[in-house]
């Protein structure tokens, strides 16, 4: 049976993945003040407003009934599986398991069940984009869902950022420290942890020490490279993302890199100039 797959803007799942396999994709509202962003805004647009804006964009979680709409244009018949970005940075995977409770209540009578992740951008890219392939070579939901949270347990996710501004402002960082880190020029490595929440790994003085140490994570993981998958996300810096890719690939001859820029949701909270990878 065909299994749709829906999670959230806080995937930074690329758009041919998305057209590739159908994904269905819950976007977070963003504002810049009292100003709603609209949903279709491009990425590169939102890092130019965000770059003028006196005040940092904010991001809401979507409502239950934003995930009811994008569940009732499911094909009928369909089984659904949502993954959702973190719980512990985010209600929307609360938001999302109360849409199943009300799409169930209306009528549905599929088989419909939504994950937490865990992760976010690049981690729940690479998670996303491993599932919709599984689902394409016929794996049931049951399947499906055993396979993920397995995937889950197995995904590491570290990233760096050019400035701490947006992470400290937003609440994902502690103010002080981050504050004498900007100072001092120090650049964080940080990691998605295993509950799903921004920690400091390391600290080091400037960008491109952060990324050596960033791409040192690598090496303390077994990879199957016939098989193996990499996430590599940027904020609005590209060509430095290129570079690390190449780097990586060099060393680390991955079968497949998910590739992708952050959108408006990450992107609100890593400012631009930072680069993340999930393997």
């Amino acid at each position: 049976m065909t299994i749709k797959i829906i999670t959230d803007s806080g995937s930074d799942i690329p758009q041919a993945y998305i057209d590739q396999y159908d994904i269905g994709i819950v976007k977070l509202p963003v504002h810049f003040g009292h100003d709603l962003m609209p949903p279709e805004t491009e990425t590169i647009d939102f890092y130019s407003r965000m770059r003028e804006a006196k005040e940092l964009p904010t991001t809401a979680s979507p409502s239950p009934q934003e995930f009811v709409n994008t569940f009732k244009q499911v094909e009928p018949g369909t089984d659904i599986l949502v993954i959702c970005m973190s719980s512990n940075i985010s209600s929307t995977y609360q938001a999302a398991v109360i849409a199943k409770e009300i799409y169930e209540d209306e009528g549905f009578t599929g088989n419909l069940e939504v994950i937490d992740s865990r992760t976010f951008s690049g981690g729940l890219s690479l998670i996303i984009a491993l599932a919709a392939k599984w689902a394409s070579e016929g794996a049931g939901l049951a399947e499906l869902k055993s396979r993920v949270l397995a995937q889950i347990e197995e995904v590491v996710a570290y990233f760096t950022l050019d400035t701490l501004e947006n992470v400290i402002k937003g609440g994902r960082l502690n103010r002080l420290s981050g504050a004498v880190a900007s100072v001092l020029n120090i650049k964080l490595l940080l990691k998605i942890s295993e509950e799903g929440r921004v920690e400091v790994v390391e600290k080091t003085r400037g960008l491109p020490k952060a990324l050596n140490q960033l791409l040192a994570k690598l090496d303390e993981k077994q990879h199957d490279y016939e098989k193996a998958v990499i996430a590599i996300v940027h904020s609005n810096c590209e060509k430095l993302a290129l570079e690390i890719k190449e780097r990586i690939l060099a060393k680390h001859p991955f079968k497949e890199v998910v590739f992708s820029s952050m959108g408006p949701v990450m992107g609100t909270y890593a400012g631009e100039g930072g680069i993340g990878v999930a393997f």
